[in-house]
């Protein structure tokens, strides 16, 4: 559990994988690899980057058509790149759309639209607003979402102003019907699963794997990762930490972590910014001011069992700042978190929490 913190300065710290603003694509259909002792990989394409499903399965069965089924539906309901998925409709709709669906009865039609949704109002909720996906609107003024891709010359601060009227979730309302309702107060408000789709998407492969009866696997979406059981040679998973700095090949490692039936995310701002005159304008974008979050937080990342949960409270931390951020952490007994600093001399240290203090004698 996480009871206190700990710190740590060093000369090279690090990140594991960023959370960038995904651009949410069709997965590309590939063939699996043959590993040793039963071990596939399916890799592809999807969400703006990469996937790469690693499992083990004495049947040598072949998953791949099926992971890409179930992305291409995912995608089809949560990627705001696709312009007839649920989310892209209910952003076009002037005050409402109606999905259709019985709640009540279980329907599975949208269920993973609706598991995003929930999941992003009980984050809103307990971040106190920090984890906001109506945040839409301001991630295309900054030129992160699925609208041109520009950089900011200048911030217009009038412009900002008026489209924080339509940030807040307390803005859409679900009414349960049936047919389920999702209602918004004002036309210009719109939802961004960004934050929550590789993370969902990761969780979603693994329960389909799970559904198979598969023991060991390891899923990752753009670096956001679930693993269970062990890799082919036996042992843990384990995900490799990295330097945090521009510039920083991937490679460059400084530790790593067992990954032993848990999931893994980091949010961060150094690889996806724009540089505009010397000022660097970060993908994390305040829901209270409008702005790119700046902070001496570098980056956070999150273990939690769940992808989704990871996911979502990396940003929720970006967002936040290291204080809140941390002590929000803390109030959460099934999860760790590890931040990397900056200090005032232009260095780096960690701060995490006391689960992780074995990794770093």
């Amino acid at each position: 559990g996480v009871t206190g913190v700990q710190t740590c300065a060093l000369p090279i710290c690090a990140w594991l994988a960023v959370s960038l603003a995904a651009v949410f694509l069709f997965a590309c259909k590939t063939e699996p690899k043959q590993q040793p002792d039963n071990y596939i990989v399916v890799e592809g394409n999807t969400m703006g980057t990469y996937y790469r499903v690693t499992y083990a399965d004495s049947a040598g069965r072949d998953f791949s058509a099926d992971i890409d089924a179930l992305l291409k539906q995912i995608n089809l309901e949560i990627s705001t790149y696709i312009d007839s998925s649920t989310i892209s409709r209910f952003n076009k709709a002037e005050y409402m759309i109606d999905l259709g669906i019985d709640l009540e009865a279980g329907s599975t039609d949208n269920r993973h639209f609706w598991t995003c949704w929930w999941k992003g109002l009980e984050m809103y909720q307990k971040s106190g607003g920090a984890f906001d996906p109506t945040i839409m609107p301001l991630v295309n003024y900054w030129g992160f979402g699925y609208t041109e891709k520009r950089a900011v010359t200048k911030a217009d601060t009038a412009a900002i102003d008026s489209l924080l009227q339509f940030v807040g979730l307390n803005k859409v309302v679900l009414e349960k019907g049936p047919p389920a309702i999702l209602r918004k107060s004002l036309p210009g408000v719109q939802l961004d699963f960004s934050a929550l789709g590789q993370g969902y998407g990761v969780d979603a492969i693994a329960e389909f794997l799970e559904g198979r009866e598969v023991k060991h696997y390891l899923v990752d979406i753009g670096g956001e990762q679930r693993a269970k059981g062990n890799s082919s040679r036996g042992d843990a998973w384990r995900i490799g930490i990295s330097v945090p700095q521009e510039g920083a090949d991937k490679q460059d490692i400084i530790t790593s972590f067992p990954l032993e039936n848990l999931s893994v995310n980091t949010s961060g701002n150094y690889r996806n910014y724009y540089d505009v005159e010397g000022v660097k304008y970060g993908h994390t974008i305040s829901p209270f001011t409008g702005f790119p979050q700046k902070s001496n937080l570098l980056s956070a990342t999150i273990f939690a069992k769940d992808c989704l949960t990871a996911d979502v409270w990396a940003t929720s931390c970006m967002v936040l700042g290291p204080e809140k951020a941390m002590q929000l952490v803390r109030q959460q007994p099934e999860m760790e978190a590890l931040f990397v600093l900056g200090t005032e001399d232009g260095g780096m240290k960690l701060e995490y929490t006391p689960g992780l203090k074995k990794f770093f004698k």
